[in-house]
């Protein structure tokens, strides 16, 4: 955030104020000497802000200047893995907080990478991220460090010992004491995912692999090991049950007539398979969900969603990603007629306070599913969804209970629900069937909308239809010149023509 003020500062308010100066020049006809002693004290001036708003170390920020084989990269990590907050290297940053580049920066990040993850223990898998970032439009590596549930985290060669254990004091990190790490360790959370052994050992994990597969990442026969989908006795542990081809997990879908959870509309289930095929069902219905209101004035037309999409999609995600299963629940989402509840099984985890929480303090309960996340990219970095959410919404919208972390999204505006009374005998009219043929077209188009290269499986699930049910739906908004199928039924996508 320094970083990016100063950047701000150096390109856009010193040249603004700098403008502003040359204007009152031109304006009041003042001479060339005038312009020079001004442009001198500019210079100046952005000078010294410069230097005042320059990155510095501190509690969370650590700069390195290079990767090399003395730097103990190790040591850095485990000591923001142990400390409550986590925190952030930079490789290509001297000690005074000057951005001086990296060299070879993919070589360098593989690096890092392997030395993390061969180096420290418990796996921090799931736990850091290793990127780039341009500050002064100098290339640098920057290290995101999540604090560790499973602490004490040591460097593998001394094991845990103070020479292994080490957290963050100030601007260093410092050997723990071995009260101190006996501590950290009758406090570990044990009852972890991974510890967990699977119900189920005849777990195939085929949708997983396609997950990876789309991401140009292939799964090798040593996976279960390599993404913690095994317990320290070698069985596969809960995790590896939540990711396979099948299982008893659900999430339910609630959708309610009114305010309250009186008259339920209707309950629907996506699970019972790999949790991320589950998570992509939850997240398709919800956008099908998201009426968009829309008026017309002079000049455009105004299109306002029930709720923000994005806000909406990372609140879904965070809720399934750090549930809590030990419970043996899953996450659960309502619709009500005004607003969204979605609703997290398990408090924030311990360590973490309420304003670490909303500030985007990273602490993982489940590490191994957030590393699978983010490998196929369904989660983009870790902490960032929490900044993602609170740019719409306000700590107002969370809920925390004793089990339970619940956020509230009100609706933007309301849809008028049409009230059907009375008893409906005999045949359905034709008008009614034209006009739930035309809501469910609707759903459709905005379905296609938000992703044109979805497929029919994806369609039938979102909308509870048959496959028949969606391609009736499909030509009859080909045939009204609504829709229309781009380059082939395989590589390609779907073009809303015009709309109704």
């Amino acid at each position: 955030m320094i970083a990016r003020l100063r950047l701000f500062i150096l390109r856009h308010a010193i040249p603004t104020i700098f403008a502003c100066f040359v204007y009152k020049i031109h304006k009041s006809r003042r001479n060339l000497q005038m312009y020079l002693h001004i442009s001198k004290k500019i210079t100046i001036f952005a000078a010294f802000l410069a230097e005042c708003i320059k990155m510095t170390e501190s509690n969370r920020i650590e700069f390195k200047r290079e990767l090399t084989r003395d730097l103990d990269i190790e040591k850095e990590v485990v000591a923001f893995l142990n400390y409550r907050e986590g925190g952030i290297i930079y490789i290509g940053i001297d000690d005074n907080g000057n951005p001086i580049g990296v060299k070879d920066i993919d070589a360098d990040m593989l690096k890092i990478k392997d030395r993390i993850r061969m180096g420290i223990s418990p796996s921090p898998m799931g736990l850091f991220d290793v990127t780039t970032e341009m500050i002064e439009d100098v290339p640098v590596i920057k290290i995101f460090v999540a604090s560790g549930s499973e602490k004490p985290y040591y460097k593998k060669q001394y094991g845990m010992s103070p020479k292994g254990c080490y957290m963050r004091i100030g601007t260093a990190a410092e050997p723990m004491t071995q009260a101190q790490i006996d501590d950290l360790y009758t406090h570990r959370v044990h009852n972890s995912l991974r510890n967990i052994i699977s119900p189920r050992q005849d777990l195939s994990f085929v949708q997983l692999r396609i997950y990876y597969a789309e991401k140009g990442m292939q799964l090798n026969d040593n996976f279960l090991r390599t993404l913690d989908l095994l317990t320290d006795d070698g069985n596969l542990n809960y995790v590896a049950y939540l990711l396979a081809d099948e299982n008893g997990n659900s999430m339910k879908l609630a959708k309610y007539a009114g305010t309250d959870r009186y008259e339920l509309i209707s309950n629907n289930e996506y699970g019972y398979c790999c949790l991320l095929t589950a998570t992509q069902k939850v997240l398709d219905k919800l956008d099908i969900e998201n009426n968009v209101s829309s008026v017309i004035t002079p000049t455009r037309r105004i299109d306002t969603p029930q709720w923000d999409r994005i806000a909406v999609r990372e609140a879904v995600i965070n809720a399934i990603v750090h549930n809590d299963y030990s419970y043996g629940a899953p996450a659960k989402i309502e619709l009500f007629s005004d607003h969204l509840e979605i609703t997290s099984i398990g408090r924030i985890p311990q360590g973490l306070s309420q304003d670490d929480f909303f500030s985007g303090v990273s602490l993982p309960r489940n590490r191994e599913l957030m590393r699978v996340f983010r490998d196929v990219e369904v989660v983009e970095a870790l902490g960032s969804g929490m900044q993602r959410i609170m740019h719409t919404y306000t700590k107002d919208n969370f809920e925390f209970g004793d089990n339970y972390v619940r956020i509230t999204i009100p609706y933007n505006w309301v849809e008028e629900q049409e009230k059907v009374t009375g008893k409906v005998t005999g045949k359905v009219t034709e008008r009614v069937t034209e006009r739930v043929t035309e809501r469910t077209s609707d759903k459709l188009l905005r379905l296609i909308a938000v992703n044109p290269s979805i497929t029919i499986p994806r369609m039938m699930g979102a909308l509870s239809l048959s496959e028949s049910g969606v391609r009736k739906i499909i030509r009859n908004l080909q045939a009204h010149g609504i829709l229309r199928r781009v380059d082939g039924r395989k590589e390609g996508h779907w073009e809303i023509i015009s709309t109704k």
